[in-house]
């Protein structure tokens, strides 16, 4: 890679000695790509001058970042100012920051930064330059993601309209189906549910309540409690620090519900509002919008980011390894905009987080345990028609992130279980519901919220446990009769209550 970083650096006055700054300068200049370089690359200023208060330096490199030479520069040109000179450094800033580098991946169609910035491609080679940018770009690495966004870009191009890697691990036998409607039109019309007051939300009733509250129960007695999970009780909002962490902020923002707060409870704040409301009877939403704060969490999308929080910056004692615990508590959000679709396709649903964390072996050893009590719950209780299956996305092949045909290499990944529902059509030609998956994800998290084992390596995974899609499953394949539902799970729902009658 090939740096060439202009930099203006504003001093608190004009220098008495112009020729003496611009020596020491250079001196100190050098050194500093050299320390900051090390052996990475060779690197050295191309031009110094002082105008008025203001030092005018460019910076280049075949190597390492031109900025990190910059910082040590501007730290130790600011003690011998002062020394030598009674000025000090005030601020500095990059008018423009070029890189040259080699593209991951053909460039198919334009890509874009939401800076300023010109991007010129030839073949695989590219050239960025950055203008504009504060100190705190300089000093917060903004040059290096913008360089990695846009090999991301690029290399997802690469793989724009190829499918999701899937293969099969095991299947459970054909079972014979009796029913073939879409059990979510079957609830509707007994009444057991009813579309929830704002969209992709639904209201459970007793009946489906208690079927919901079973498979729960399942879960929890026949699963996790076995294996030694225990729970723990989270909030509901994850923060905008820790999506940052997990990297959710940047991959799914189009799918979160965002919280915001009043930025006061003053009733003569809200007098305006309320007077509205009282007059018009709907919501003024300029006048709100003005009594909200910006958001600055999001309701809860996924437990397990909120559960690595509150491991965070701690060492894990060697006796409490594998930790292995769950949250049931936090409903789970998120934004299916056109994809919803009965019970199993919903904005807002229940489900179990069980996160686990441990050595390697401790976790590929505990993945074992639990697919085998998922299939005991699966064969033996919900008697399912059911299939697993190694998940890895297209680009992570590209980028050796799993092996495709080793077996033996597929450790860290995804293990999705699927459900026949045969409404949707035949087995072979319709598509099977996702209803159960299982990760392994490595030093992920764990180092990403510092956390720490007493020695060795420390990996995390989960397994999220959707209530809803538990529960069309079973319904898909066994009807809503509890006459034709498999003896044991008939054992595990007991008394049912009674429908409420609607006239």
């Amino acid at each position: 890679m090939e740096h060439a970083l202009r930099a203006e650096i504003t001093l608190s006055a004009a220098p008495p000695d112009p020729a003496g700054l611009e020596s020491l300068v250079g001196s100190v200049g050098e050194e500093s790509l050299k320390r900051a370089l090390g052996t990475r690359g060779t690197g050295h200023l191309s031009g110094i001058a002082v105008v008025g208060d203001q030092l005018h330096v460019t910076l280049e490199s075949d190597g390492s970042r031109p900025h990190q030479a910059l910082l040590a520069l501007v730290r130790r040109l600011g003690e011998g100012l002062g020394r030598a000179q009674k000025v000090g450094v005030r601020s500095f800033r990059a008018p423009s920051y070029r890189v040259r580098f080699e593209l991951e991946g053909d460039l198919k169609h334009p890509v874009t930064l939401p800076l300023p910035h010109t991007l010129h491609v030839e073949g695989r080679i590219a050239t960025l330059e950055m203008r504009d940018l504060p100190e705190e770009a300089l000093r917060d690495n903004w040059m290096d993601r913008a360089v990695t966004l846009l090999q991301e870009k690029v290399r997802r191009q690469s793989y724009e309209g190829k499918e999701q890697y899937w293969d099969l691990l095991t299947q459970s036998p054909r079972r014979e189906l009796r029913y073939d409607q879409d059990p979510t039109e079957g609830m509707l019309a007994r009444q057991w549910i009813r579309n929830g007051p704002t969209k992709g939300k639904w209201f459970l009733g007793p009946t489906a309540a208690h079927l919901l509250r079973t498979m729960e129960r399942i879960a929890r007695t026949e699963v996790l409690e076995p294996l030694g999970f225990t729970e723990v009780v989270q909030p509901h909002h994850d923060s905008f620090d820790i999506l940052l962490k997990t990297g959710h902020l940047e991959g799914l923002p189009g799918e979160f519900y965002y919280v915001t707060e009043p930025r006061t409870r003053d009733p003569a704040a809200w007098e305006t509002f309320t007077d509205l409301v009282k007059i018009t009877r709907k919501v003024p939403e300029a006048e709100l919008a003005k009594l909200v704060s910006p958001p600055s969490a999001v309701s809860c999308y996924a437990q397990c980011p909120t559960i690595y929080w509150w491991l965070s910056g701690r060492t894990i004692a060697q006796e409490s390894l594998p930790l292995r615990v769950f949250d049931r508590s936090a409903v789970s959000n998120r934004y299916e905009s056109g994809g919803r679709h009965g019970l199993e396709r919903v904005d807002e649903f229940h489900r179990i987080e069980p996160v686990y964390v441990g050595t390697p072996d401790q976790l590929v050893e505990l993945r074992e345990k639990l697919l085998a009590r998922y299939a005991h719950v699966f064969d033996s209780i919900l008697e399912l028609e059911w299939r697993t299956a190694w998940v890895t996305p297209f680009y992570m092949q590209q980028s050796g992130g799993v092996g495709v045909e080793d077996a033996t290499a597929r450790v860290k990944g995804t293990i999705d279980f699927e459900a026949y529902l045969p409404y949707r059509g035949t087995r072979e030609a319709s598509e099977w519901l996702e209803f159960q998956n299982l990760s392994i994800v490595g030093e992920k998290y764990t180092k990403a919220f510092t956390i720490r084992p007493q020695k060795g390596e420390l990996w995390s995974g989960c397994s999220g446990i959707g209530l809803e899609r538990w529960l069309t499953a079973f319904l898909a394949q066994h009807g809503l009769d509890p006459d034709g539902w498999p003896a044991k799970f008939r054992e595990h729902v007991g008394p049912m209550p009674r429908d409420i009658r609607f006239l």
